[in-house]
């Protein structure tokens, strides 16, 4: 007999109603999409490279055959209607205004690439002049502060980083650190051009503020917001209009199960935005990004096109893409306070500020104190303990009891098996009583 609540909680019985079965998938299924994952590797690093569901592999090896049996028929007649399809899915999901303000690109480095050589073209023609302010995060992916230095430094432009302490405990103190950038950066006279915001930082991880952020920018006068969020999509909310900045990319293969690589990056429609150009220059160049993107000669578009069955695939779950995102998040912070229970630390921030991906303290007696420390230890524990997480050396702080953190990742492929034997691992460590002094160069 089927029963509902009053709102006060008495249960009012139904007796011809029945609970309609639901067809969402199992667990068994979950594990026979990623069954080509090695089993013997506890994979606690989705955030790195990813994943890809069977289901959608099979879709992206028909679009691959497709291609190389009738190439011509292909391009003519299926290429631009699969990657329309993708773009108005994405354009959607994302809450942009129009599909043309939605590209895809193989990646968030290429995105980057994108935005960041508009602003070295307006250096060299004298639209910015020489010394104006490029801001970025301490926290910015390291292959985006390469292209800052390559685009925009080497153009004349001038870096003013945004200093950020880890473990961090609040948005507020990300806004103060901010703020007191764009005053530094404005002091010298010259102008902000560009601010660059990660939205979830990759190592260590953080959600940063960006709504807060791109605000300030508005305010202050900042002239072009550009957020790297290659984690963000079926990571954490994700909202064009909401947001507000210029430009966004997120990578649609680390949380949004696409197979490698593609990603998306949003320019809002503006005077500028019909000014940016894909770096590999093709028959479509002039005809604007998203179509110029669309055909930089012939490789292989597959992962572009699969985009329409990972949104099969998210619906097999309860709450579609937003009820995974909510649910790996709760697992991913019930995961690391396991952890840093077990290991007498704590998280390196608030689970607020955590999305599908956690930092957790390690114990000090690992004697972590370098980058090459943090480097090798990741090696032995996949080599001797099948475990795959990266390590994020904090630095040397005087008052710091813990000096490095495991950055944990949850997709719905991991089970709690994985995360017991990271906490195995370490502890064997700690038992046999291992430090990365023993570690040889």
């Amino acid at each position: 007999m089927a029963s509902t609540e009053h709102q006060n909680g008495d249960a009012v019985s139904h007796p011809h109603k029945k609970l309609k079965p639901t067809n969402f998938i199992t667990d068994a299924e979950i594990q026979s999409e990623f069954s080509h994952h090695d089993p013997a590797v506890a994979r606690l690093n989705n955030g790195a490279f990813g994943c890809c569901p069977a289901s959608v592999l099979a879709v992206q090896r028909d679009w691959q055959l497709k291609n190389l049996r009738q190439p011509d028929q292909f391009y003519f007649n299926h290429l631009k209607s699969g990657l329309l399809r993708s773009r108005t899915i994405i354009k959607d999901l994302v809450n942009a205004h129009h599909v043309d303000e939605i590209s895809l690109v193989d990646n968030a480095s290429t995105a980057t690439a994108i935005v960041l050589q508009q602003a070295a073209w307006a250096f060299h023609e004298g639209t910015f002049q020489k010394g104006d302010v490029v801001l970025m995060l301490h926290y910015a992916y390291g292959a985006v502060k390469k292209a800052i230095e390559a685009y925009v430094v080497r153009a004349g432009g001038s870096v003013v980083v945004v200093p950020l302490r880890f473990p961090v405990t609040s948005n507020d103190e990300i806004v103060r650190e901010f703020r007191k950038a764009i005053e530094k950066g404005k002091s010298r006279g010259n102008r902000i051009r560009l601010a660059v915001i990660d939205h979830v930082t990759s190592m260590p991880s953080v959600v940063i503020p960006v709504k807060e952020l791109v605000t300030l920018c508005r305010e202050e006068g900042v002239e072009q917001v550009f957020v790297d969020a290659a984690h963000a999509i079926g990571c954490t909310r994700v909202d064009m209009q909401e947001i507000g900045a210029d430009f966004y990319t997120s990578n649609l293969h680390k949380w949004f199960f696409c197979p490698p690589s593609v990603a998306f990056l949003y320019a809002r429609a503006s005077p500028k935005s019909r000014d940016l150009h894909h770096p590999v220059v093709s028959h479509e160049y002039g005809n604007g990004l998203a179509v110029e993107s669309s055909w930089t000669g012939n490789r292989d578009y597959s992962a572009q096109l699969v985009v329409p069955a990972v949104i099969d695939f998210v619906k097999r779950f309860e709450g579609g893409i937003e009820g995974m995102r909510k649910r790996n998040h709760d697992v991913v912070v019930e995961m690391g306070k396991m952890l840093v229970e077990a290991w007498g630390t704590h998280l390196g921030s608030p689970p607020d500020m955590s999305a599908s991906m956690v930092m957790v303290g390690l114990p000090p007696c690992l004697g972590i104190m370098s980058d090459s420390h943090a480097l090798k230890l990741r090696t032995r524990l996949r080599d001797e303990f099948g475990v795959e997480v990266p390590i994020y050396f904090a630095g040397g702080e005087e008052d710091a009891t813990v000096t490095a953190y495991a950055r944990i990742s949850r997709q719905v492929y991991n089970k709690l098996e994985d995360y017991v034997k990271f906490k195995d691992a370490i502890n064997q460590l700690v038992t046999d009583g291992f430090t990365c002094a023993l570690l040889s160069d």
